[in-house]
């Protein structure tokens, strides 16, 4: 889960991280002084190209400025709260990051003397210096200290205290990622984070007491993010204007079906692991997601897949048509099933029975061809 720059700074700066000053703000209203930065908050890189950070001076272009941002999508994320921010006076632009990374089995340390929003181009990314240190605090140090030893002398010491304390961090917070990116270093040695993206590993958050507070005290900002603390499975909403709704089980495989379908000309709503594993016997998840697709404007087919394991499909059926007793407005919706695996003939039996409006399929790629012909051609 990638936190927002207001609350990736707020929890830095809690732990002593120099920050700059701002609020969280959705309208006029909040006051920290003029000038002020207006900047678009999405969990996404690129918000200054995309014309989501601007600078203000007074109220009327700080009303003007938050109307025109919160109107915004950045990378297909809607702009829902926008951070001010007083500007830092600073004498260079730095980049420095820590992420897992996973196939070397340690952390990646990053850093350059040069950051900013350009970062990405190639005369910037070939003077980033990095090195893949051990997965604990002390090689990450050291793999910091030689790194920052190459740095030009103006931004050597800044770049290495500023590295530390997020190495600290980075450990403490059981973080995937911390970049800061600029990294202002001020004439007099100091230094500030300018922009910070900071990535947590979601299943450390019953651990995390201030990571798991944000998240439970902004399910707005983070949706995904609290559907799969508070419920225990993921959902996210890939395309509000999605016209087929996904009902499925293992991430590996609805990514795979959504990559079908999308390669088929096709908008998948949502992303779905729904988990059976946690039913117990209760149809409680199969009515939150056939509540969220049922509400979606564009949805014209449901389309499920089920890989039964552990999980018994007899079982399965009846919660299927529980759910669909509780959430009626689906029924009207082609709805196909694919199932397979552990009690299928018996979940076959069930839902014919029961007169289901759900077609069973046991093949995926017959079950992709009959929601797909449901909806019709691809606009």
């Amino acid at each position: 889960m990638m936190l927002l720059e207001h609350h990736a700074k707020d929890v830095l700066g809690s732990v002593g991280f120099p920050v700059p000053e701002g609020v969280l703000a959705t309208a006029p209203g909040h006051r920290i002084g003029f000038p002020l930065m207006v900047k678009a908050q999405v969990p996404v890189g690129g918000r200054g190209k995309a014309g989501g950070i601007l600078r203000v001076a007074d109220d009327a272009a700080l009303g003007e400025a938050l109307a025109r941002v919160m109107a915004m999508t950045i990378k297909g994320h809607p702009v829902r709260a926008c951070r001010l921010e007083r500007p830092i006076a600073f004498a260079q632009e730095c980049y420095l990051s820590l992420i897992v990374d996973a196939n070397a089995g340690g952390v990646k340390v990053m850093m350059s003397a040069e950051g900013g929003v350009d970062i990405e181009d190639p005369a910037l990314r070939g003077k980033i210096l990095s090195q893949v240190a051990g997965p604990d605090l002390a090689s990450v140090e050291t793999a910091i200290a030689e790194l920052a030893a190459r740095l030009p002398l103006a931004a050597r010491g800044a770049m290495r205290e500023a590295a530390l304390a997020m190495a600290r961090n980075f450990f403490a917070f059981e973080a995937l990622l911390i970049e800061i990116n600029p990294l202002f270093v001020r004439a007099d040695g100091s230094w500030v984070a300018g922009d910070v993206k900071f990535a947590v590993d979601e299943n450390a958050l019953p651990r995390q007491d201030a990571l798991r507070a944000i998240v439970e005290g902004n399910a707005r900002l983070y949706p995904e993010a609290a559907v799969k603390f508070a419920r225990g499975f993921d959902f996210v909403v890939l395309d509000p204007d999605g016209d087929i709704g996904l009902v499925t089980t293992g991430a590996g495989l609805s990514l795979q079906l959504i990559d079908e379908l999308v390669a088929r000309g096709h908008r998948p709503f949502n992303f779905c692991d729904i988990r059976t594993g946690g039913f117990k016997g209760d149809p409680g998840r199969l009515v939150e997601v056939f509540r969220w697709i049922a509400a979606a404007p564009r949805i014209r087919s449901v389309l499920m897949n089920f890989f039964a394991g552990m999980t018994d499909l007899g079982e399965l059926a009846k919660l299927l048509l529980a759910a669909l007793d509780q959430v009626p407005q689906l029924k009207g919706r082609p709805i196909t099933a694919r199932l397979i695996g552990n009690g299928l003939a018996e979940a076959q039996a069930i839902l014919a029975a029961a007169g289901s409006p759900i077609a069973v399929e046991t093949d995926l790629e017959r079950a992709i061809a009959r929601a797909v012909a449901a909806i019709g051609p691809a606009p």
